[in-house]
């Protein structure tokens, strides 16, 4: 059987590693071109493009797959499916149609809570008690396809953007070699629509959605925070300089009488800040061209102390 495969980050690396290791033939790998990454922006391949590289795989990187010049590469190829995840860019219909038993994507979500770009970070926010991965088959809509299969976790009461993303890789690597396998030896892939209801949307993460506002609740600031680890991080302000928080604990038994953002206490544990509901440890913080530093450290440099404030950054 031949495995197409539609790539561009980690997430999918994982996946297309686990095909290979599975021992399926992958005759084409899929993924954005070279972009500037890091500080220092150096021209970086992605790293499908990476472990295709390593794996003597063929590589295309097309821009954009909505002209006929830029399809006729790969539909010239016979493949029997397309294993897509985390792409980045739509595929239009004639691509939809290229393999002879279509397009399988794996979804860091249970579909169909959670259609679009940033189901990790959503189900995080939403304060979510259950995720998972869906593959799916595709079609012309949002996340909408018939789902081939579904793999649940429990969201950990700690947990970050970065260790449920990557439980999440792992996952969706199994659950699609099982759909694979399941097509290798029946020869047809069965599925089932998704649910009409419950059909909630994972729209992409902005600059607004990483600032915090510290009129909301603690445990809401909490899980901000614990969502954008590692990527893109949360941030607020101290006397108009922006600071990522990285670590940060809601204080249980604590209704302060004070403006949300101001400071209550160094309590030898982190700094704790009045939300709109209930007060915020911050335990790890990062200024604005600095490292990430113990609220300790963070707070001797800077002489905080009760009744300073952090702010919101305008975005």
């Amino acid at each position: 059987m031949r495995v197409g495969f539609a790539g561009t980050p980690a997430f999918a690396a994982s996946a297309l590693a686990a095909i290979l290791a599975r021992g399926f033939a992958v005759p084409i790998v899929v993924t954005q071109p070279d972009r500037p990454q890091g500080r220092g922006l150096k021209t970086a391949a992605p790293p499908v493009k990476a472990l295709a590289r390593e794996r003597g795989l063929p590589v295309q990187q097309p821009a954009s797959l909505e002209t006929d010049a830029a399809r006729a590469a790969l539909l010239s190829l016979p493949i029997d499916v397309l294993v897509v995840a985390a792409y980045g860019l739509m595929l239009p219909q004639a691509v939809l149609g290229w393999p002879r038993h279509g397009c399988v994507n794996i979804h860091a979500s249970l579909l169909p809570r959670w259609r679009g770009a940033a189901p990790i970070e959503r189900a995080l926010l939403a304060g979510d008690a259950e995720t998972g991965v869906t593959i799916m088959a595709m079609d012309a809509g949002l996340d909408t396809g018939p789902i081939h299969d579904v793999a649940r976790i429990p969201v950990a009461a700690r947990e970050t953007g970065g260790t449920l993303h990557d439980k999440l890789a792992r996952l969706g690597a199994q659950a699609v070699v099982g759909v694979l396998d399941r097509l290798a030896r029946d020869g047809t892939l069965r599925s089932t629509p998704q649910l009409a209801a419950g059909v909630t949307y994972a729209s992409k993460i902005t600059r607004a959605d990483t600032a915090i506002d510290w009129r909301a609740d603690a445990a809401a600031i909490d899980r901000q925070v614990r969502a954008f680890d590692p990527v893109p991080g949360a941030f607020t302000a101290l006397a108009g300089a922006p600071v990522k928080l990285w670590v940060a604990e809601p204080v249980a038994g604590v209704s302060p009488r004070a403006d949300p953002g101001a400071v209550l206490a160094d309590d030898g544990r982190g700094l704790v800040v009045a939300c709109g509901h209930g007060a915020l440890r911050l335990i790890e913080l990062q200024p604005a061209g600095g490292r990430r530093m113990a609220a300790a450290a963070f707070a001797a440099g800077r002489r905080i102390a009760a009744g300073d404030r952090f702010d919101v950054v305008p975005v």
